[in-house]
C-alpha cells in the first residue's frame, strides 16, 4: 500500500510541477506545447512520467538500505541523468534550450520533492 501511494504522489509531482513551469514559460515566451493536439501531448507526457514515478519508487524501494539516509545522493543521480537527457534534447532537432532549461527547471524542483515523498513513505 505505501508502495502504491509513494508511485501514485510521485507522478502527481512529476507531472504538476513541469506543467506549471512550462504553463510559466508559456506566458514568457510564447512557447507551445508540440504537436498539434495539446490533449494528446499531455497523455503522451503522463505516460511518460508514470513510468518515471515507477521506476524511481521501485528503485528506491530495492536500493534504500544501501543509500540508507543519504537520499539527496539518490536524488542527485537521477538529476544528473536528466539534465545529460535535456541537454542531449536540446542539442537534437525540436527541442529548444528554452525547453531544456525548463526541463531543468522543472527536475530540480520535483526529484527533491519525489525524494521526500519516498524516503517518508518508505524509510531506509
Amino acid at each position: 500500500m505505501r508502495i502504491a501511494l509513494a508511485v501514485g504522489l510521485v507522478f502527481l509531482t512529476l507531472f504538476v510541477v513541469p506543467v506549471l513551469v512550462y504553463g510559466i514559460l508559456s506566458r514568457v515566451t510564447g512557447l507551445q506545447p508540440p504537436g498539434d493536439d495539446p490533449m494528446a501531448f499531455l497523455a503522451g507526457v503522463a505516460v511518460s512520467k508514470l513510468g518515471t514515478a515507477l521506476a524511481f519508487v521501485g528503485l528506491w524501494a530495492l536500493g534504500r538500505e544501501a543509500f540508507g539516509t543519504q537520499w539527496m545522493l539518490y536524488v542527485g543521480l537521477w538529476w544528473v541523468m536528466f539534465v545529460f537527457g535535456e541537454v542531449g534534447q536540446a542539442i537534437g532537432p525540436d527541442y529548444s534550450w528554452s525547453e531544456a532549461i525548463a526541463g531543468i527547471v522543472s527536475e530540480t524542483v520535483y526529484l527533491p520533492i519525489s525524494g521526500l515523498i519516498v524516503t517518508r513513505l518508505l524509510p531506509a
